[in-house]
């Protein structure tokens, strides 16, 4: 099975790359296809001219006007830059239009419809974009003009103009709320995961400081015992051995209790609590029984002297997805938990029929079930394991977790 990835990690990557979208050619290789579209407009402006009619005609080479050359490659070979600088190219390709204004029969007025489009497109938030059609909308209006042509098709070209900047920046617009989104998504995954390793961390505190008590009780003790002992003097060295342990040991208590302080919030004012385990599992289903949800309740048999952390974590998730069982299917919900150790791991099972009363639409139908999947895959990777957590096909929801019974991150 697969590690799962964490959710800041998918965040990241989904920002950077955005998997599964479907791109043109002009994404996939936008420098490249440039240069394409940059060369054929070059053909175009030399090559191709306007003819009576709306119609476009062949122009030959013995008819081309060699002052106009300089000018249409120009405003062709500017359209490569269309992204780093779209602000320059729309000035180039205005500046050749105006400068062509006088000719006729040329199809100037192409580049900088592109130059336009990709002025929206790319461009920051500035003055300058609309002044650009400003210019543009008054250079379309003077040329149809020129050539006598109705007013319809003036306001058409003013149209298609301002139509063409619009639409590039919406696009832009879009593009930025989509990253903005992603960002947020990114940070809120980090602050969850930050949250939950915290409360690990509250719990890991409590269970180290209960077996640091233990041993500093027992050093205590038998350096009292040692002391009187009956068959003669303890070697002074096995003493301040002793005591040494002791020390450290109540040193060790005292900068858990710290590290405590920091962690726990401020609302939080009560004093650590004894941690559950694997074996408090029944009465945990019993519980969850009372509140409507039918559990089946499966224990193969599973190792001793387990680890507290992983005692605890493994405790942790089949709470964790039993109460996604409650919240997401609600009442009525059947859920099937089922642990046994395999190979060295343990092996944690919960699914649920998805058939209760009272599921919430706004989380349960997106194929999670909100914060808590964060915590319980957290737990198992700080333990070296895995986690997998999403739909059934059949309806309902399956939870997945394996748990080195060493508890050694991987």
């Amino acid at each position: 099975m697969n590690r799962t990835t964490p959710p800041s990690r998918r965040s990241a990557e989904a920002a950077a790359g955005r998997p599964g979208r479907l791109q043109g050619p002009f994404a996939r290789w936008p420098r490249a296809m440039d240069a394409v579209l940059a060369g054929l407009v070059l053909l175009v402006l030399v090559f191709v001219h306007d003819m009576p009619g709306d119609a476009l005609g062949f122009r030959p080479l013995r008819v081309l006007n060699l002052a106009a050359l300089p000018v249409f490659a120009a405003a062709g070979t500017a359209l490569y830059w269309r992204r780093q600088a779209p602000l320059a190219v729309l000035s180039v390709t205005l500046i050749a239009w105006a400068l062509l204004l006088p000719t006729t029969r040329n199809l100037v007025g192409v580049p900088v419809l592109i130059a336009l489009y990709s002025a929206g497109r790319y461009s920051p938030d500035s003055w300058r974009g609309p002044a650009g059609v400003v210019a543009a909308v008054a250079l379309v209006t003077v040329d149809l003009r020129t050539e006598s042509a109705p007013w319809s098709e003036a306001v058409f070209g003013v149209i298609v103009m301002v139509g063409l900047w619009y639409v590039g920046r919406g696009l832009r617009l879009r593009d930025r709320h989509a990253a903005r989104l992603v960002a947020e998504q990114a940070a809120e995954a980090v602050r969850i995961v930050a949250e939950e390793r915290t409360r690990i961390a509250r719990e890991l505190h409590d269970v180290v400081a209960h077996r640091v008590s233990v041993m500093t009780v027992q050093a205590g003790a038998a350096k009292a015992m040692a002391a009187h002992a009956a068959d003669g003097p303890i070697p002074e060295q096995a003493l301040r051995a002793m005591g040494a342990v002791e020390e450290e040991g109540r040193q060790a208590l005292a900068e858990l209790r710290h590290l405590l302080g920091v962690l726990r919030p401020e609302n939080d004012a009560g004093g650590p609590e004894p941690q559950p385990g694997l074996a408090d599992v029944p009465r945990l289903a019993d519980q969850i029984r009372a509140t409507g949800v039918a559990v089946t309740l499966s224990l193969a048999t599973l190792p001793t002297g387990l680890p507290a952390r992983v005692d605890l974590f493994a405790y942790r998730i089949v709470q964790e997805a039993l109460t996604n069982v409650l919240k997401h299917a609600g009442p009525g919900a059947h859920a099937d938990v089922r642990l046994g150790a395999v190979g060295g791991e343990i092996v944690i099972e919960v699914r649920d029929d998805g058939g209760g009363t009272a599921a919430l639409p706004g989380d349960a139908q997106d194929g999670t079930r909100g914060h808590g999947i964060v915590g319980m895959r957290e737990r198992a990777l700080l333990l070296g394991g895995t986690l997998d957590a999403g739909p059934r096909p059949d309806g309902g929801f399956d939870v997945t977790a394996h748990l080195p019974t060493g508890g050694e991150p991987a």
